[in-house]
């Protein structure tokens, strides 16, 4: 199943390249990418458009997808997510912070950063906040539906705190935050993928390494605790990982929903299995296909994109519903 998951991701890769909202012959985007282009507009869109926007919607996926599969099996509940549990809106009040709070700058004594830089710190200190919020809580409520209920609850607050940070800023403000909310994968240049990427690997490396933890965290928190695991440790090193990549992905490209909640299940659908030796690179790769698709009925409609946000749900919302029938029938 993996070559076959490979293949598909390849070919989804290139269609992201060769197709878009501009059209271009196919063997002229060919010529491009074998370094034999002459310069000029057709060459922008394909190296600095298309290209940076393929490996974006690639590694935000997979992210994404790790990030959900992590939080569903810590938290035991198939609905967790980095947008169900609130994790994406906690970054989103960060970025809304520095945007519509700081005028885009944060300033600590001498010290002043601004742009991408303060964007990302302000998602990253977001998305912590609650990340460390709702593991607390899980300690107290054992209740899964409880946990799931108080992490939407978050949600709602974190948007009405935003919604009166809209209401007291500038227009200028307003009207940015709105742009980057829209989300998008056509935001990250050239200039910014090394950062944007360098940040993404780090959190997959750790979710990698947090493979066999995770498959002892499926058997209980005694069993894990026995067998010499240290939970403190895990549950902080996938906080540390669920944080970097949630924030790092919504810095760059906005609050992207429902993939999060809805890859693992895809994953685990496909390659039937809930071995994390299998499910998180099957998920690190169906995360990836499923973002470069998503990518590509956005870039279809001729001279414009849509909003990423308009079309995972179309993907998303169908594999909510079906969790909820399957556990109805339980």
């Amino acid at each position: 199943m993996f070559p076959l998951a490979v293949i598909a991701l390849m070919i989804l890769f290139l269609m992201n390249i060769f197709i878009g909202s501009v059209s271009l012959p196919a063997s002229e985007v060919l010529s491009i990418l074998l370094g034999n282009g002459e310069g000029g507009t057709a060459e922008f869109i394909v190296l600095g458009s298309r290209l940076p926007m393929a490996i974006t919607a690639t590694l935000a996926g997979a992210g994404l997808a790790a990030s959900g599969l992590m939080l569903q099996t810590a938290f035991r509940n198939p609905l967790a997510g980095p947008s169900i549990l609130g994790i994406s809106s906690g970054a989103s009040l960060g970025v809304a912070l520095v945007m519509l709070l700081f005028g885009g700058t944060i300033t600590a004594g001498v010290f002043t950063v601004g742009g991408y830089t303060a964007v990302i710190i302000g998602a990253f200190v977001g998305s912590l906040l609650i990340m460390g919020i709702l593991l607390s809580l899980s300690a107290v409520l054992k209740n899964d539906l409880m946990l799931l209920i108080t992490g939407i609850m978050i949600g709602y607050l974190v948007s009405s705190a935003i919604m009166l940070l809209n209401y007291v800023s500038t227009a200028d403000g307003v009207q940015s935050y709105v742009m980057w909310g829209m989300s998008t994968f056509n935001g990250v240049s050239l200039d910014q993928l090394p950062l944007f990427g360098g940040l993404t690997a780090v959190g997959l490396i750790i979710a990698l390494a947090l493979i066999k933890p995770l498959n002892l965290l499926l058997l209980g928190d005694g069993y894990a605790r026995n067998l010499g695991i240290n939970l403190n440790r895990v549950r902080n090193l996938l906080l540390l990982a669920t944080g970097i990549l949630t924030a790092t992905i919504t810095a760059f490209c906005g609050p992207v929903s429902f993939l999060g909640l809805a890859v693992p299940h895809i994953a685990r659908l496909i390659f039937r299995s809930d071995n994390h030796r299998i499910l998180m690179p099957a998920t690190l790769i169906t995360g990836a296909a499923v973002t470069l698709c998503c990518n590509l009925v956005c870039v279809l409609p001729s001279n414009s994109v849509l909003p990423v946000n308009a079309v995972t749900p179309l993907f998303g919302a169908p594999v909510v519903i079906w969790i909820l029938l399957r556990g109805r029938r339980k």
